[in-house]
């Protein structure tokens, strides 16, 4: 039995799972593995996005309550480019479903709702902050610059000052893996055989070798896990390769 939803009120959505990329309907992000999925009118759903709440809170920005809408709020009946929205995590436009905070202003996408507070991966730990001094391991920069919101977004920073992952890089990855068939494989979960740029960029840097490189990839899929919509995918992979350590 599949399920039904407002925004494709005439045909259940059944939950599918397929080794490709594809385009939310709701959010209009990218999504990869499981899905809720009508075939007849290729119509796609991250699992955030069929099982909204009508309001839902993030612990990062606390005492604050977000509203679910199916559309971006606007301030004009016709859209202009004063109008776009970006979503305060990941400092993409917001094009579809998000959650709202009228009182301050934010947006976030369903998925990036679901990004943690803090991470712990192979006893260390991380924590989103928007206020950082290092730079992050992908863009090789403290701030994000030149981008078209112009929000910074969130970064997960690690306790021991060692790492720095923008949230927006992580997209940019997944977005750069997309473009460069990286996804497209269906013989195998593609995206846990990635080569991550931080591998050529790392792998000449000796005084942190291969555990550090190790680590920047399990924290990278862990972020992109959840931004695609289906963490438990990416998850299980990190689990096999952390027992195998």
């Amino acid at each position: 039995m599949g399920t039904t939803h407002p925004s494709h009120p005439d045909h259940e959505l059944e939950r599918k799972t397929y080794r490709k990329p594809y385009t939310c309907d709701g959010c209009k992000e990218l999504g990869f593995g499981s899905r809720y999925r009508c075939e007849q009118c290729n119509f796609d759903l991250h699992e955030h996005c069929i099982f909204t709440t009508p309001t839902a809170h993030h612990d990062f920005f606390r005492n604050s309550t977000f509203k679910f809408l199916h559309q971006p709020p606007t301030k004009c009946s016709h859209y202009c480019p004063d109008c776009q929205r970006y979503c305060d995590a990941c400092g993409k436009p917001i094009r579809g479903f998000v959650y709202h905070c009228k009182e301050k202003g934010w947006d976030l996408h369903p998925c990036c709702l679901k990004l943690p507070n803090s991470l712990s991966i192979k006893n260390v730990k991380f924590d989103l902050s928007d206020k950082v001094s290092l730079k992050c391991i992908w863009c090789k920069k403290k701030k994000l610059e030149g981008t078209v919101s112009g929000i910074r977004g969130w970064s997960y920073v690690s306790k021991c000052e060692e790492y720095h992952f923008h949230v927006y890089c992580a997209t940019e990855m997944m977005l750069d893996g997309w473009q460069n068939g990286a996804f497209n494989d269906d013989r195998s979960l593609a995206l846990e055989n990635l080569e991550l740029p931080t591998d050529r960029r790392l792998s000449t840097n000796r005084r942190r070798g291969n555990k550090f490189i190790k680590m920047v990839k399990m924290v990278f899929r862990t972020i992109i896990g959840i931004l695609l919509g289906d963490p438990t995918v990416i998850l299980a992979g990190l689990l096999v390769e952390l027992i195998g350590k």
